[in-house]
């Protein structure tokens, strides 16, 4: 995958650090401050220090209750007291715990002792509520401090509560415990919730997570239950306003990188009309490893309908879901509201596209344009470029100029059918440097030597059209879909070529029928020149009525009925793999036929001249030793064509006959080339 684009963040005020008073810890930090004070200064006077700070054991028990009370109301709120303190342990992972004085009467250690869980689980809140403020932590982080923030004060409050108790001499350390114990499951969920999460550095989705397994997990104790539920709402609120945008309007807004969509800018709609692999559609908006729970099961709808749009928005076409029909997501609860919601969205998103780009792009129409030039649907324009473009598609490729093939197009698309199209001008000329074996990789086997195009091909081997498409159509047809095309246009375009070869051979056999043959290999040659040509002309066939048109009609009819882009695309490229497998692109063995029978046509072709031209002197000469032999060379020249063609037309049944077993459409072309009936 490709590098996602850097999240930067505001740094954190230095305020925050230079002034501690203004954060929780202040208190920890300056009683430990104030003891080492007080210790250095009672050291040195030890005559003023009697009597103050002494063990605890030294008083009646009661009034060490009294004593343990007052420390545990500052121990709930992080604030050592004269016999509670506060022990830090540095470590692999830093954690805190309270310890008492072993002076104190042991009932009370062990009451004290029970108070102490609440009093650590407070400390690691208020800390995380601190820390994850910053702003690197991201808004699940900060809302979900907010939660616990808002939390704290209650629990602050009950504090206070005790504390005013305890000044009326109403609370006794007894009470003191009974008050406590209902937080006490709260505040130590939360604990295990932001330990995990500050050791594994949680953002985002994996505290979303977090929460959510936390909740499910104490599904025994109800009240738990509802305060994670409660906290899993509002940590998820800021999530789902980024998720919100996302789906009513195509935006990503997430200044913290914590939203599961990433986003690659690096990737341009552009890129469509280059990009071989499509890259742009799949990769510039993909979905990351960590998706929240509660979203997992519609995290693909929601990708493709910010998606949709996106690209209407990229095409101009500002457009959101109506206000009407949006809803608020931030509704979260077990009813699964905001999926609802989200699927409305998706269905409008995905029916404005289609629309968009059927109704005012023309996308069937584009298609049919692409069918007549590129699957040579309608082929007058291409006889008379063929006509006027031969000495130049003759050439070796190197020779070739792309810019005067061009201007031919050109002129063959204005003085045809063609130019009532509008579209004729978004065609242009391409030439390959490899033949089509090569370019489809069919020449990797040792054994295929034979089968290597010449060092000097020809343009007529290379020769391709191209189709100029523009954004949003560019995502159905980009450049993959394209060169698929271009695969099918050089099959068919060598083909005709062959065709029209064998055809003008056809003619001088035509053109000498009234001459007394009789004798000589004329004959011979005329019906190989016919067999030949039946062979070319229901390849033809098949490829335009077997696999071109019946495919064509099956993905019009689809595309009639479809409900969104990635259906487009599914069904155009179906389309597109079907015709490739069905002309016999894929097929290395009967493509390599193909080729070969091609070849010997063309062969043969480019030698009619000379054998009827050495036939009918032949005739015309008297039959003397050196007209003899000539008569003989010519004749087993065709014998030698004849030989060699069916030879690869017979050894083309069994290779048809291995692959229709996976490909039942080869029975088709078996019917058809070589007249094999169907068993």
């Amino acid at each position: 995958m490709e590098p996602m684009t850097p999240i930067s963040c505001p740094t954190t005020p230095r305020w925050n650090q230079d002034r501690p008073f203004l954060t929780g810890r202040f208190h920890q930090e300056m009683r430990a401050s104030s003891k080492l004070a007080d210790s250095k200064r009672f050291t040195s006077d030890s005559s003023s220090n009697s009597g103050v700070d002494q063990a605890i054991g030294c008083y009646d028990t009661p009034v060490q209750e009294l004593i343990v009370i007052d420390d545990l109301l500052s121990a709930l709120v992080g604030i050592e007291g004269r016999y509670i303190s506060i022990k830090r342990f540095h470590g692999k992972e830093e954690s805190i715990a309270f310890q008492v004085d072993p002076s104190m009467d042991l009932a009370l250690q062990e009451m004290a002792k029970r108070v102490f869980p609440l009093c650590e689980c407070f400390l690691l809140i208020d800390q995380f509520v601190e820390s994850s403020s910053q702003f690197k932590n991201g808004l699940v982080n900060h809302a979900f401090a907010a939660a616990l923030r808002a939390l704290l004060l209650d629990y602050q409050a009950m504090v206070a509560q005790l504390e005013h108790q305890f000044r009326l001499g109403r609370l006794s350390l007894q009470g003191l415990w009974f008050y406590c114990q209902p937080m006490m499951g709260s505040m130590r969920a939360l604990a295990a919730v932001i330990h995990q999460a500050s050791a594994k550095n949680f953002v985002g989705c994996g505290v979303l997570n977090l929460l959510q397994s936390q909740a499910k997990a104490m599904a025994g104790d109800n009240s738990v239950r509802s305060l994670l539920e409660k906290m899993t709402e509002c940590a998820s609120n800021a999530y789902l306003s980024i998720l919100e945008r996302w789906v009513y309007e195509g935006i990503i807004d997430d200044p913290y990188g914590e939203f599961f969509i990433a986003e690659n800018r690096s990737l341009k709609k552009e890129s469509l009309s280059q990009d071989s692999t499509a890259k742009y559609w799949s990769q510039r908006y993909s979905l990351k490893e960590t998706i929240p729970g509660f979203l997992a099961n519609i995290a693909a709808t929601i990708l493709t309908t910010g998606k949709y749009l996106n690209v209407m928005r990229e095409c101009g076409h500002n457009v959101q879901v109506p206000i009407s029909e949006r809803s608020k997501l931030t509704i979260f609860g077990s009813n699964h509201h905001y999926l609802e919601c989200i699927k409305a969205a998706h269905e409008f998103a995905s029916k404005e596209l289609v629309s968009l780009i059927k109704d005012k792009y023309d996308l069937i129409g584009r298609l049919r344009s692409i069918k007549h030039y590129l699957l040579l649907d309608q082929g007058d324009f291409l006889v008379h470029f063929m006509d006027i473009a031969r000495d130049e598609l003759n050439k070796k490729v190197h020779e070739i100029s792309v810019e005067k093939l061009q201007s031919l197009l050109d002129l063959a698309l204005r003085t045809t059918a063609a130019a009532a199209d509008p579209r004729h001008e978004d065609l242009t000329c391409c030439v390959d440097r490899a033949s089509l074996l090569t370019t489809l990789g069919m020449h990797k086997d040792p054994d295929s030597n034979s089968m290597e195009d010449p060092v000097s091909i020809t343009g007529l081997e290379t020769f391709s059209l191209s189709y100029k498409v523009q954004w949003p159509l560019s995502i159905v047809i980009s450049k993959k879909a394209l060169s698929k095309y271009q695969l099918i246009f050089r099959f068919l375009f060598h083909c005709k070529h062959v065709e029209r070869q064998l055809c003008g051979a056809w003619q001088i056999h035509q053109g000498i029928r009234s001459m007394n043959s009789n004798g000589t290999a004329i004959r011979r040659s005329s019906l190989l020149c016919r067999s030949m040509l039946k062979f070319i002309s229901s390849l033809l066939h098949y490829l335009t009525f077997e696999v071109l048109e019946p495919n064509w009609h099956v993905m019009h009819d689809r595309l009639q009925s479809t409900k969104s882009v990635d259906e487009v695309i599914q069904h155009h490229d179906f389309f597109l793999d079907k015709c490739l497998r069905g002309c016999l692109l894929l097929l290395p063995d009967v493509l390599k036929k193909m080729e070969k029978l091609k070849s010997v046509c063309l062969q043969y072709a480019a030698a009619t001249q000379w054998l009827i031209s050495s036939s009918i002197d032949i005739n015309s000469q008297s039959h003397s030793q050196k007209t003899m032999i000539r008569d003989a060379t010519v004749t087993e020249s065709i014998f030698n064509f004849e030989r060699e063609f069916n030879s690869e037309l017979q050894s083309l049944g069994p290779v048809l006959s291995k692959g229709s077993q996976a490909e039942p459409y080869l029975t088709h072309l078996s019917q058809w080339i070589l007249g094999v009936s169907k068993e």
